[in-house]
């Protein structure tokens, strides 16, 4: 019994480690004391806004989805009929009615000296500008060149015992011809005197008189003689002229002449051509001419191709120049400029 009571008895300690004890015993008591008297002193509690922000948003949100989706695009609705007209602030568009209108009295202003100052300058440009001759000729090129009849992409193409294949060249060049019948241009036109400019004095809007070129000057291609212009005979007639262009002239009083060849290719495969007129040109008395308004019955002067010897069933490109003193008809851009291309296909 001795012995278990000496057992339970607490072991002895060193006199040092017994001093640590005591001093950790009194700083934990001043511990306590300290945490006792935090705890008697008033809290205050600060209420965190952000919180109750995003609870607001929340409860917001969930208003919302509860709302149904129609009643959502009418107040949408609602919201842009009230920025296109508030009836309270009597606005629209969120202007007033006054600031409306100095923006439009300030648009109207601008356009309106806008369009004073082009007017303003369009009829100065027009007092400089005559509406009968060129005001600057000599930046004029030289005159384009078309053709008749009218053939799609410039490519004559026919069977010679196929009158359906050739018939509307026919028809074409007949239309053409009507204005150079010989009554109308008796009727119409003065017979002038050959190889001479036709210059007609007076004022600039006066009316002028015009040459005759009667449709009898083309013989075998004026459609007189031969009302198929050869096309029945493999034979065909091409008529040429050149554009008007106001106060044109041709240079040192030499007529202006029709060339045409073979463009690529074998030389042989046109061996025979005809023109009509005979000189193959234009004759000086058709010029110059004065512009639509006084020149009212002006007829171009042209010259017919007779191709009457032709190599048949193949193509040939053909090339007709103008011929003349200042007469440019080499523009690669432009294949109308002082000349024409075109391609005959002849079938038997």
């Amino acid at each position: 019994m001795s012995r278990q009571l000496r057992s339970r008895r607490a072991p002895a300690l060193p006199s040092g480690y017994r001093y640590k004890l005591d001093h950790q015993g009194e700083e934990n008591q001043h511990y306590i004391a300290d945490k006792e008297e935090e705890e008697a002193a008033p809290v205050m509690v600060v209420p965190d806004l952000g919180e109750e922000e995003e609870k607001k948003e929340e409860e917001e949100e969930e208003k919302s989805q509860d709302q149904p989706i129609g009643h959502a695009w009418w107040q949408k609705l609602q919201i842009m009929v009230k920025y296109l007209w508030d009836p309270e602030r009597r606005m629209s568009l969120a202007q007033t009615g006054q600031s409306w209108s100095l923006t439009l009295f300030i648009y109207f202003f601008f356009y309106a000296s806008l369009a004073a100052a082009i007017t303003l300058c369009m009829y100065v440009l027009f007092l400089t500008i005559s509406p009968y001759m060129l005001t600057f000729p000599e930046q004029v090129k030289t005159p384009g060149v078309m053709i008749r009849p009218f053939a799609h992409s410039l490519n004559f193409n026919f069977n010679v015992s196929e009158p359906d294949t050739w018939q509307h060249y026919v028809i074409s060049l007949n239309g053409f011809l009507q204005g150079y019948n010989d009554s109308l241009q008796e009727e119409m036109n003065v017979d002038c005197p050959p190889g001479q400019y036709f210059i007609q004095d007076g004022n600039e809007d006066e009316d002028k008189k015009a040459c005759q070129f009667k449709r009898s000057f083309l013989k075998n291609c004026s459609g007189l003689e031969d009302p198929t212009f050869g096309y029945s005979t493999g034979q065909p007639c091409i008529l040429l002229k050149m554009n008007r262009i106001a106060g044109f002239l041709p240079e040192l009083g030499d007529p202006v002449k029709v060339s045409c060849k073979v463009q690529r290719g074998d030389e042989n495969d046109i061996r025979s051509i005809n023109y009509y007129p005979e000189s193959a040109s234009f004759d000086l008395r058709y010029y110059p001419y004065y512009g639509k308004l006084t020149h009212v019955n002006y007829t171009s002067p042209l010259v017919a191709m007779h191709f009457t010897d032709v190599v048949k069933n193949q193509a040939v490109p053909v090339q007709c120049q103008l011929k003349g003193k200042g007469i440019i008809n080499d523009v690669i851009n432009d294949r109308f400029v002082g000349r024409v291309i075109f391609t005959l296909n002849i079938e038997t």
